[in-house]
């Protein structure tokens, strides 16, 4: 349980207390604290004379959280739906269905939101249909959509599949065929396997141009409630291997619906487990607002963002199953501290105390806040208190000393933030290189991936240990995505308050490129670095299958909240909609 602590303005309790005597490698001691705050701190400018970004108050008041109860939680519900899950196990498992069958069966069931139930099954039969490669050497016939979903499906699971399978739809002229224009179930399955490409994969990029116009040219001809117009203007919009998964699950659930093939059972399956998952879902944030409130970070500091439940949101995002309750609520609490510290240094922090307080987390030594002002020993406390205690039940329950790592990847990315201060107060726009370097660490991606690391993992050794190095490909590309699509929804709002360095301004300074190439730029890096991403994951990574996925899901849940602006920043209509579909509102059951 995260520790309850109540500040005031001349002294603070930590409790269990860790120390660390040396350097980071150094012996731990555990010991209750008590500290008063030194004279020796700095003098503070007034308020008046502080920046503000004049962030909204939290859309979702604690009252209202500790209310959530969507009625799901039953025995009967959970009994029902073990029943449900069998039929669909049987279906998958079933070598009497067709080839192109099951692999619909496969896709509608992972994009449903049910995968994580049957990931041995899919596994097994993904293994069994991966002789599709041979059919197509000896020229059997398969459609433009059975191999677009072929392709799609088990570059997904890691298989190693060749891009070269649509090089049979394609005239004598090397383009792709024109009839295919015509066919708007194969268009949509080629759109959406092209995002799984790797580096190089030339015939996948030409493939996307293609499918890209074609779609684009159906979508302006069809009803808004035509399905496949719905489908096209969906994907269009943000193709499905960049979707938040529970997100889109809500979605597909209600997009499935509509479907006059429809499989009522998988689809009751479906419906039934999303609310059941929401259910553990809202005991976590309940739990995480019970944490918020006790910390006093939101009253203590007016001029930070109180977004609890966007970052429980973002948690959701990189790792919705239910077995990965603990998982959530510790993103959850980095998150949250990371919003606020970042408030620290974008907004209200002068450079002297920036620096002080950086340096005091590089020492994570509790004796450093002694020359701190008053609101960032409210900080260091909080940070301090959380790390260690996330450290404590490390070592009580699997024997093993984290603090060094999640303390320097705290101090990375706190370096990084300081970086970006300095920059803003000299009123320097720096290259777009510099700029860039400093930034995919101070978006705290590798500080979030860190964390998630050691709560995805009980058993490590030394050697595996390496891997969790920043600009492995697994934390930096996620970190990447992450900073660009951040820069692409903030960066109207970061000018209007002065703060000049973002991808986008970078890039025009040095190039002299127009706004929209700027953007039009920054787009392709997102688009570049999913490739690299996409070729990390399907070399068998030295990380864990849910690590990697963890991974991914930061650069999705990144997607999601930047996608139409600053959705954790400043929250509109959108973003609280996706919350209540999400997180609060269950889908309806159909009466019996």
């Amino acid at each position: 349980m995260a520790l309850a602590r109540a500040f005031s303005a001349n002294s603070c309790f930590i409790s269990p207390g860790f120390r660390k005597h040396h350097e980071h490698e150094g012996p731990l001691s555990f010991q209750r604290l008590q500290c008063v705050a030194s004279q020796q701190t700095l003098s503070l400018p007034p308020s008046s004379l502080r920046n503000s970004a004049n962030y909204q108050p939290t859309l979702w008041t604690h009252d209202f959280l500790q209310s959530l109860n969507n009625g799901f939680t039953d025995e009967k519900n959970q009994h029902r739906e073990r029943k449900l899950l069998d039929d669909v196990r049987g279906m998958i498992v079933d070598e009497n269905a067709q080839r192109l069958a099951k692999l619909e069966l496969i896709d509608d069931i992972q994009r449903l939101g049910l995968g994580y139930h049957f990931d041995d099954e899919v596994k097994a039969a993904l293994d069994s249909l991966i002789t599709w490669e041979k059919r197509s050497q000896t020229k059997q016939c398969i459609s433009l959509h059975e191999a677009a979903l072929t392709f799609r499906l088990l570059r997904d699971h890691g298989y190693h599949v060749s891009p070269d399978i649509f090089a049979s739809f394609k005239d004598q002229n090397g383009n792709f065929k024109a009839c295919l224009g015509k066919d708007g179930g194969g268009m949509l399955s080629l759109y959406e396997a092209t995002f799984l490409g790797y580096e190089g994969e030339d015939i996948l990029e030409e493939a996307r141009a293609f499918a890209a116009i074609h779609l684009g040219d159906m979508k302006e001809h069809l009803s808004n409630d035509h399905q496949l117009g719905q489908a096209i203007g969906h994907a269009l919009d943000l193709p499905l291997h960049h979707r938040t998964r529970r997100l889109e699950a809500r979605w597909y659930i209600e997009a499935y619906r509509k479907r006059k093939d429809a499989n009522k059972m998988l689809l009751e399956a479906a419906r039934l487990d999303f609310n059941i998952v929401q259910s553990s879902l809202q005991r976590d944030l309940q739990e995480m607002s019970r944490w918020w409130k006790a910390m006093g970070l939101a009253s203590k500091l007016s001029f930070s963002r109180d977004r609890l439940m966007e970052c429980f949101f973002w948690a959701v995002g990189m790792a919705s199953e239910p077995q990965y309750s603990e998982l959530r609520k510790a993103l959850t609490k980095v998150t949250c501290l990371i919003t606020t510290i970042d408030d620290v240094y974008d907004v209200y922090g002068t450079l002297d105390e920036l620096e002080l307080f950086t340096a005091a987390v590089e020492r994570w030594d509790i004796n450093a806040i002694h020359v701190l002002p008053e609101y960032m020993k409210v900080c260091f406390l909080a940070l301090y208190n959380t790390v260690n205690e996330m450290t404590y039940e490390a070592l009580k329950e699997h024997g093993h000393t984290i603090l060094p790592y999640l303390a320097r990847a705290w101090s990375e990315t706190l370096k990084a933030f300081l970086q970006e201060a300095r920059w803003s107060y000299d009123k320097h726009i720096p290259s777009f290189n510099d700029y860039f370097e400093n930034a995919w660490m101070s978006v705290s991606g590798v500080l979030i991936l860190t964390h998630a690391y050691f709560f995805l993992h009980h058993n490590f050794s030394k050697e595996s240990l390496q891997s969790l190095d920043p600009h492995h490909d697994l934390l930096r590309c996620p970190s990447i995505i992450f900073r660009l699509c951040n820069d692409l929804g903030t960066s109207k709002a970061e000018l209007e308050r002065g703060e000049a360095a973002n991808s986008i301004v970078c890039y025009m300074r040095q190039s002299g490129a127009t706004e929209e190439n700027g953007y039009k730029y920054v787009r392709n890096l997102v688009d570049e670095t999913w490739r690299k991403m996409n070729k990390e994951r399907g070399m068998g990574s030295e990380f864990s299958k849910a690590f990697v996925e963890t991974a991914m899901n930061l650069a999705r849940v990144s997607h999601c909240t930047y996608q139409y602006g600053d959705g954790h920043g400043a929250p509109d209509a959108a973003s609280k909609n996706r919350i209540r579909s999400l997180i609060v509102e269950p889908i309806k059951l159909p009466e019996n």
